[in-house]
């Protein structure tokens, strides 16, 4: 048997991060056991299904690396194939039309809350033999009995039919319902595994009798524990319910977030960081937990520092020239890219903080923090600025370590330890007292932007002086 899996979104919103865990899951089953990953957007929901959502869900998808093997299959295209799946049981008798109006349910519903009984369909149209005018809908006539199914993760499940009213297959205007697609579907595209959240398992009952009452063999079925918040209530968009595209704004990597979504529920040993070909060749549901995963946000953080520190450099331009873009600045044409994401890698924890953090490469001028210019852009370190030009504007080569012997030479003439210069050089710089290694920063800056911010430094603490001077 070649093992099927599929991912069946409702184009309805954004692909978030309890959808990409279930696509994710899906994926690395089927891979794992050499099989095939069937993408299907449930769109039936016109009013609410949108082009936009389609493609924020395939957008996400790429971006994880969730390559499908067969589809987009769209639900809205195969409206005559269910019809006809409703046809077949109206003429196996296994389904009935139903007359009752939304009114009428509506106000039977209300009158079984009030005598204490349960508000399910009674059931009056089953056996109708007249056929009144008027808008019809077609119901599934649930038998007597009781259902029980094994499910891979959560163990052996049964309900009771009284518990099921008789569901409604196709609607008075028409369209088929979720339970008869969804049934289809699986069916024709001859999926073997439905792997899904736990919040379908009431669903469940219902799609084993419909793929009985139409002669299809049953699923297995793996019903996935709810993603929860760090209250341990339903996941919100405080917790980090947000889409996988605005995680990608943010600037985390795929491969940290992937990581961090298989680990939210499934286990292998100790094991925190995982590769793709680890995760397809280690994954089984076996080792999905019952209970439900909780999302830690500083953890995925973790992860994506960790991702972003062992990427090498050309991984990360791509993404890192687009979070300068967006913050107004074009690295595009700019050589030092590369040798600027090298500076800044160990400390940046996504690729947003980077670039942000980058940005003092970029500008024309620096615009000094109050309190480090203060402190450190002092009279007594412009004779020190001048020293160090005159020596970094000969350099050749303009290398790291022909950069530490120009300071050193300074120091050992002034008999000075490496902090006297070092912080008072940074603030020259970048404007601030927090920055990579000076030395590393100065060979990512250039020559000619340093040269230029220490004399722009020299020239601030000269009129500063004089400003000073002139207020005694």
């Amino acid at each position: 048997m070649t093992v099927r899996t599929r991912f069946a979104p409702s184009p309805t919103g954004y692909l978030h991060i309890g959808g990409a865990r279930t696509a994710l899951f899906n994926w690395l089953f089927a891979r794992h056991h050499g099989g095939r990953f069937v993408l299907r957007i449930e769109d039936t929901d016109v009013a609410r299904s949108t082009e936009e959502s389609v493609n924020a869900i395939l957008d996400g998808m790429r971006w994880l690396g969730l390559d499908w093997d067969e589809g987009p299959f769209y639900q809205s295209k195969r409206f005559d194939l269910y019809r006809e799946h409703v046809e077949r049981l109206l003429r196996a008798k296994m389904a009935y039309r139903c007359w009752c109006t939304p009114e009428e349910l509506e106000e039977r519903r209300k009158k079984a809350i009030e005598e204490g009984r349960p508000p399910r369909y009674d059931g009056r149209c089953r056996n109708r033999t007249d056929t009144p005018e008027g808008a019809f809908a077609v119901r599934f006539k649930v038998p007597p009995r009781r259902t029980v199914f094994e499910d891979m993760i959560k163990g052996q499940i049964s309900f009771e039919h009284g518990e099921i009213e008789d569901l409604v297959i196709l609607r008075s205007d028409g369209t088929p319902t979720y339970n008869l697609c969804v049934v289809v579907d699986d069916a024709t595209m001859n999926i073997t595994h439905v792997i899904r959240g736990d919040d379908h398992i009431n669903n469940t009952p219902k799609q084993i009798l419909l793929y009985e009452a139409l002669g299809y063999s049953v699923p297995s079925f793996a019903h996935l524990p709810m993603i929860l918040g760090a209250d341990r209530t339903r996941l919100s968009k405080r917790h980090g319910a947000t889409s996988v595209t605005a995680y990608r704004e943010m600037g985390y990597l795929p491969e940290a977030l992937v990581n961090y979504l298989a680990r939210l529920g499934w286990s292998y040993g100790d094991q925190e960081i995982f590769t793709r070909e680890e995760l397809v060749d280690k994954f089984s549901l076996e080792s999905v937990g019952k209970s439900s995963g909780i999302f830690n946000p500083e953890k995925l953080l973790w992860l994506n520092h960790h991702y972003i520190k062992e990427s090498p450099t050309e991984r990360l331009v791509p993404e890192f020239l687009r979070h300068l873009e967006r913050l107004g600045v074009d690295g595009s044409r700019d050589e030092r890219v590369p040798v600027i994401i090298e500076t800044l890698k160990e400390r940046a924890k996504t690729l947003g903080q980077m670039a942000e953090d980058a940005l003092f490469y970029f500008k024309e001028d620096v615009t000094y923090e109050e309190k480090a210019a203060r402190k450190f852009l002092t009279p007594d370190k412009a004779e020190l600025f001048r020293m160090l030009i005159e020596r970094l504007a000969s350099l050749d080569p303009f290398t790291r370590d022909a950069i530490q012997d120009a300071f050193d030479s300074v120091l050992r003439e002034k008999r000075l330890g490496l902090g006297k210069l070092a912080q008072p050089v940074r603030v020259a710089l970048t404007g601030t007292t927090v920055s990579p290694g000076i030395f590393e920063t100065i060979e990512a800056l250039g020559r000619k932007r340093t040269v230029k911010r220490l004399k722009d430094a020299c020239e601030f603490i000269e009129k500063t002086s004089s400003e000073t001077t002139a207020t005694r």
